[in-house]
């Protein structure tokens, strides 16, 4: 029923970019071409594999044994989410899409990346910002009741894999600058975008309210805290 409405209002827009198009430029911008990147969280196989093994070597990193089978990956390394199982200065780059949010150790995360990043190398990253009504409500309900709703009002295949636990503890635009600038990163670059209203998928009455949610914190970079995704770069600092 809704997909005639994401149709009519987003898709069939010649200017629809969507938030995934925005972080795949960031990337394409920002990592150099023969670079070798550490996707971490990379998971069984995602489009943003399939884009980063177009720009250089993409080694995958994952809590989760079936990042074994992610056909884009050049090695694929299972780890306990802490250390990451690399020699230090390691990589040119590295990405993480939709992890951040699930990690409950944060300066543990920034320091691990600073750690096998070589000297000006990059890291870009996609996350929820905790001040969205979508990311907040994540973070205050169980997970039981998160695992019972994210995927039914995105009406994602019955198959599509669970949600994994969220944190947030790095979810706001100060926090990411305290992280790198406490781990030898330098100081970062976060845009705010708020793309189509994914979570209004199951029904009207929730597309509507999003969709005006979504057209209102667009009309001004003064509303711009406000808005789903921050998608980040810093570099490591020489």
């Amino acid at each position: 029923m809704t997909q005639a409405l994401f149709d009519k209002y987003y898709y069939s827009n010649a200017n629809f970019e969507g938030g995934t198009r925005p972080f795949f430029r960031l990337c394409k911008e920002q990592i150099p071409s023969g670079a070798r990147i550490l996707e971490i969280g990379s998971g069984p196989g995602n489009e943003c594999s399939q884009m980063l093994s177009g720009i250089g070597t993409v080694v995958g990193l994952d809590i989760d044994p079936d990042v074994k089978n992610n056909q884009w990956l050049s090695e694929a390394h299972v780890f306990d989410g802490k250390r990451m199982p690399f020699a230090d200065s390691s990589f040119d780059a590295c990405v993480s899409n939709f992890v951040l949010e699930h990690v409950s150790h944060p300066a543990e995360h920034f320091a691990e990346v600073s750690r096998v990043l070589r000297p000006g190398g990059v890291y870009c990253l996609r996350t929820p910002n905790l001040f969205h009504y979508v990311s907040a409500c994540a973070h205050l309900m169980p997970h039981s009741m998160h695992l019972m709703l994210a995927n039914r009002l995105r009406k994602l295949a019955e198959d599509a894999h669970d949600p994994y636990p969220t944190w947030f503890r790095a979810n706001t635009r100060n926090r990411l600058r305290e992280l790198c600038q406490a781990n030898g990163l330098g100081d970062p670059v976060v845009t705010m975008i708020e793309p189509e209203p994914s979570y209004g998928r199951a029904h009207p009455l929730l597309f509507y309210p999003m969709m005006a949610y979504e057209r209102i914190v667009n009309l001004s970079d003064l509303l711009s805290g406000f808005r789903i995704t921050m998608l980040m770069v810093t570099h490591k600092c020489a």
